[in-house]
């Protein structure tokens, strides 16, 4: 499709104030995290370093992030695991229902996050008597999780075929040497996108985690909420939401790259 000059300079225009909208307050955030004014002034007063220091030595802050790793490293195991599945049952088999279960599979992450947290809140609570925990937490976070991880493995399984699984097993080699050596190997970047993704969506998730983590588990996202508006806390509030920024970025960014390989097999 060809447009014309004018069209092209309003399209241009109009992307880069949406641009502008959505990254700004980022910068503002990133700037602040620097403000040598702990009532966060703008413009900025100073450029000071101390805040990023009482963030490092905040045992409150290092306490929550190592939760969020853990409960994304757990959520993302399990993703892993019941996505890869869901991708190949659904994708190689055919039964009755498919397309229901199909649906079922992607749903969770269309759902707002308020809905899937007062759904899982009133599971845990209501139905199945669990207090709520870690593991709850856990739980909750793979239920959007595999979503990722399954969007990404069936795409790949669609783009393989089973050709060269064929070839394998015609050679005499049994099923799970064939998965080792020959559909491992071609899954290995649509896995590991799909981890990645998974991981940075459980990593700064604070809506369902709201509604189903225990009361002594504060992940980092929470610990923001809850000292955000604490006097003096703001300038390390800020500071914590730009590595947060940063740490969802990272794996955001690998996936895209791993999401473009072609390479099927080496």
């Amino acid at each position: 499709m060809t447009l014309s000059p004018l069209a092209r300079r309003l399209l241009a225009t109009a992307t880069g104030v949406i641009l502008f909208v959505m990254y700004a307050p980022l910068a503002i955030v990133v700037l602040n995290s620097f403000n040598a004014d702990p009532s966060m002034t703008w413009p900025p007063s100073g450029f000071t370093t101390d805040w990023w220091v009482r963030a490092y030595h905040s045992q409150g802050a290092r306490d929550a992030v190592w939760t969020s790793v853990q409960v994304a490293l757990a959520s993302t195991a399990v993703a892993l695991l019941l996505g890869t599945l869901a991708a190949f049952a659904l994708q190689r088999f055919d039964f009755f229902g498919k397309h229901s279960v199909n649906l079922l599979v992607i749903l969770p992450i269309a759902l707002p996050g308020v809905v899937t947290g007062i759904a899982l809140n009133n599971a845990f609570r209501g139905v199945l008597a669990i207090e709520l925990s870690v593991m709850t937490l856990i739980v909750a976070h793979a239920t959007f999780c595999i979503v990722t991880v399954f969007n990404n493995v069936i795409a790949r399984v669609r783009r393989m075929g089973g050709n060269l699984e064929e070839a394998s097993s015609d050679l005499g080699a049994g099923l799970w040497t064939t998965f080792r050596l020959v559909t491992l190997p071609q899954l290995r970047s649509a896995l590991l996108a799909g981890g990645l993704l998974a991981f940075a969506l459980s990593f700064d998730e604070i809506i369902v985690t709201t509604f189903t983590a225990g009361p002594g588990t504060t992940t980092l996202p929470i610990w923001i909420l809850n000292n955000l508006f604490r006097p003096n806390q703001a300038p390390v509030v800020a500071v914590v939401a730009v590595v947060l920024i940063l740490v969802s970025l990272v794996p955001i960014w690998l996936a895209q790259r791993l999401s473009g390989d072609t390479d099927v097999v080496r």
